[in-house]
């Protein structure tokens, strides 16, 4: 049976310490536009914007004719607003959670384990790994964003070996001898080579890499001190992390994982195994429903450093093979699809320009969450009680196969995000 609803969220704020300061983030500013009374502690970080069922941040209904539900509650009673396909194949669940994220602070090195590992995991160590899912991640950048992701090319790691004396000296000769070598292998002998390298540097003792680190930072600091051009050390980039997190491996691993840098609608898939961490910036993100995060560095959580090395994807490629292209619908101009090779979420940029003052959102199998950018509008629905005004900083719930009608008020058009299910 079909639900028909389409209703406002008051979502959940998530303050991490790695987020941004009061109104310097988008998460806080988001906020502000759709409630000026919204009490903003200047001086707390507002890292992440929750938009889903999870239990430790349920979105609440704003509709009178639900009083007092979360989402998760709502859906767990009305099961068919998921889509029959959806409703089947994630057993009644929502398989997505839909964030904004203000990033201030570098936010671990990390990977997320496919759905075998994620089960093992979970059985053998739940209190560290609490469900058995996967967790493949879409970030699409908001502002310029600044993030790492996959292997470098070997050519560029071997620069490093050869430039940075402290890095090989973690390493160690005989395996950097052996990366260098793989230079003109086989994409096997490349792999196996660089999962050699990788492995004795997470692996390396604490005064070991401690002592390196801190000789490494002294000698570039010194370098910037007089002047010097440190870019062939990635230097700005490490003392930026070093002051984040002093004395963490994970400030080494600059020099295996390639930098990608966002412009605002750029994205990165992240895919089971691949090695990843935020550093800077605002993003959408949207990710499939679990909590399995295998971290090794830049953290003060619980790392993982051998299930970490164990599980990578040790491919490398350019960072530009990293930037995640959304698809312009044939149907729609204003319409662009982030469509990963996953099922669990599609995400859909909506970008209508100001000369268009009536837009339809289209009706999707798929319950979805649309979360307005930029721009007002009156939206209409036959789902929905009564009219509802979107400004930026709104959230809606629309039930599977519900469309919406936006009568637009806004000289610059708008720009909204819409997290769904497209089996």
């Amino acid at each position: 049976m079909c639900v028909c609803a389409v209703f406002p969220l008051s979502c959940v704020v998530q303050n991490y310490a790695w987020g941004k300061i009061g109104l310097e983030s988008e998460v806080a500013k988001l906020l502000t536009s759709n409630d000026p009374l919204a009490q903003i502690d200047p001086d707390k970080p507002y890292a992440e914007l929750w938009m889903g069922t999870h239990p430790r941040g349920d979105a609440v209904i704003l509709d009178n004719r639900i009083p007092q539900r979360t989402l998760g509650q709502w859906i767990a009673d009305n099961p068919g607003c998921l889509g029959s396909k959806v409703k089947e194949t994630f057993q009644g669940q929502l398989p997505f959670l839909f964030k904004v994220l203000s990033v201030n602070t570098a936010l671990s090195i990390q990977a997320h384990p496919n759905k075998e590992l994620a089960g093992k995991l979970h059985a053998q160590f739940p209190e560290h790994y609490p469900d058995a899912n996967h967790k493949p991640e879409m970030a699409i950048a908001l502002t310029p964003f600044q993030g790492m992701c996959g292997f470098r090319p070997v050519e560029e790691i071997v620069a490093f070996l050869q430039k940075v004396p402290e890095f090989r000296a973690l390493i160690g000769n005989v395996a950097a001898e052996q990366l260098e070598r793989s230079v003109c292998d086989d994409p096997r002998g490349v792999s196996a080579a660089l999962r050699v390298c990788f492995t004795r540097m997470m692996k390396s003792e604490k005064k070991v890499f401690v002592d390196q680190l801190n000789m490494l930072v002294k000698r570039i600091s010194q370098e910037a001190a007089e002047g010097k051009d440190a870019s062939e050390s990635s230097g700005k980039l490490l003392l930026q992390l070093h002051s984040q997190f002093p004395g963490d491996i994970g400030c080494f691993a600059i020099y295996f994982l390639n930098l990608v840098m966002l412009q605002p609608g750029e994205a990165m898939f992240l895919g089971a195994n691949e090695p990843h961490a935020y550093l800077y910036g605002d993003c959408i993100e949207c990710m499939a429903c679990s909590d399995n995060t295998v971290r090794a560095g830049l953290t003060p959580k619980f790392i993982d450093v051998l299930t970490l090395c164990e599980m990578l994807n040790y491919t490398p490629a350019p960072s530009s093979a990293k930037v995640f292209a959304p698809t312009q619908s044939r149907l729609d101009p204003c319409l662009y699809l982030y469509d990963p090779p996953i099922p669990d979420f599609t995400v859909m940029k909506i970008e209508i320009p100001s000369s268009i003052k009536l837009y339809l959102i289209s009706a999707v199998d798929s319950a979805s969450i649309l979360l307005v950018i930029q721009g007002t509008a009156v939206a209409t629905s036959t789902a929905a009680v009564s009219e509802m005004t979107l400004r930026r900083g709104s959230v809606l719930f629309i039930s599977a196969n519900e469309s919406i009608s936006l009568h637009l008020s806004s000289p610059d058009g708008m720009l909204l995000f819409r997290a769904c299910c497209l089996l």
